[in-house]
């Protein structure tokens, strides 16, 4: 009877083992939601201990602050870009309404609701500060007579996360078509261009 040799696991360095955890951290996320990202699950997911992860996240908390870290700078800087090339153009972007409603509907909103409603609303300051931080940069090189930027980013984000949340049944409810809160966004934004 011979012996099934046992999986060797790699060892990975301590960015390698973080990065790991947050790919799967994400995953989780976009596949059963926020309750499901946890260092539980994050390590079977991987092939770790729930111990390594407390050592690279602390806690739960913790892992779920530093994948809405991830996930704000990953979507900052990708509206940035996308914001810059309409501006080139000059015209208003399709492009940056759909990738903050994509951001949102891809995990984004339901993981900061249920940092909100689990009392845990210091977990959003790395998407905040991240969305500030951007909003200032980008407030910096407005031209023209453009409605104020931050008044856009407000109305935009608040429309996104209304709309990951509620946007499918509301939809359906009233007859409408499930793009139609993503038009209504891009046409106020159109609306207030100068």
């Amino acid at each position: 009877m011979s012996v099934a040799a046992l999986p060797v696991r790699r060892r990975l360095s301590p960015e390698e083992s973080r990065e790991a955890a947050l790919d799967a951290a994400r995953a989780l996320l976009v596949e059963h939601g926020p309750q499901a990202v946890t260092l539980k699950a994050v390590a079977a997911r991987i092939g770790r201990t729930h111990a390594n992860l407390l050592h690279h996240f602390g806690s739960a908390e913790g892992l779920q602050t530093a994948l809405i870290a991830r996930m704000g700078h990953t979507i900052t800087s990708t509206i940035r870009d996308a914001v810059l090339r309409a501006r080139e153009r000059g015209q208003g972007s399709r492009e940056v309404v759909d990738l903050v409603f994509d951001a949102f509907a891809n995990g984004g909103g339901a993981l900061a609701s249920w940092m909100i409603l689990s009392g845990n609303e210091n977990a959003l300051d790395p998407i905040l500060t991240a969305i500030h931080d951007l909003v200032d940069e980008l407030a910096e090189s407005q031209v023209g007579t453009a409605r104020p930027i931050r008044e856009e980013t407000l109305q935009l984000v608040l429309t996104a996360l209304g709309d990951a949340l509620l946007g499918g049944p509301m939809a359906r409810a009233l007859g409408l078509p499930r793009e139609q809160a993503r038009d209504i966004a891009f046409q106020a934004l159109l609306g207030h261009e100068g």
